[in-house]
């Protein structure tokens, strides 16, 4: 499943793609680097509109740079928050069109 694209673009609209959703929240807890490695980058592709990512982050980042992958409780609650974030309406809400906004678009010439 591509879960880069949060949204599902039609002609009626834009809406969020619930089964996307349903993914990250089920979103097994990582058991090894490489699965964190995964979900991290999912994560980042949202960090901008996630409030704190940074500090939700820390504990799992901390697991990179360890010779063990332990996991603990301090990075159970940064997985959780995350999760959580990125499933919450401040992330996925759609913007106001009868309002100024700003598009930021990616300059790789592979979406415009």
């Amino acid at each position: 499943m591509d879960l880069w694209n949060l949204y599902i673009v039609l002609a009626n609209g834009v809406s969020v793609d619930n089964d996307k959703i349903a993914c990250i929240v089920n979103w097994p807890i990582p058991s090894s680097i490489k699965a964190l490695h995964v979900f991290l980058g999912l994560t980042g592709y949202c960090r901008k509109f996630v409030k704190d990512y940074g500090k939700m982050r820390a504990p799992l980042t901390k697991l990179l740079k360890q010779n063990s992958f332990t996991w603990s409780d301090e990075e159970a609650v940064g997985f959780k928050q995350l999760q959580t974030a990125l499933t919450t309406i401040h992330v996925l809400a759609l913007p106001d069109f009868s309002k100024d906004f700003v598009l930021e678009c990616d300059a790789s010439s592979n979406g415009l």
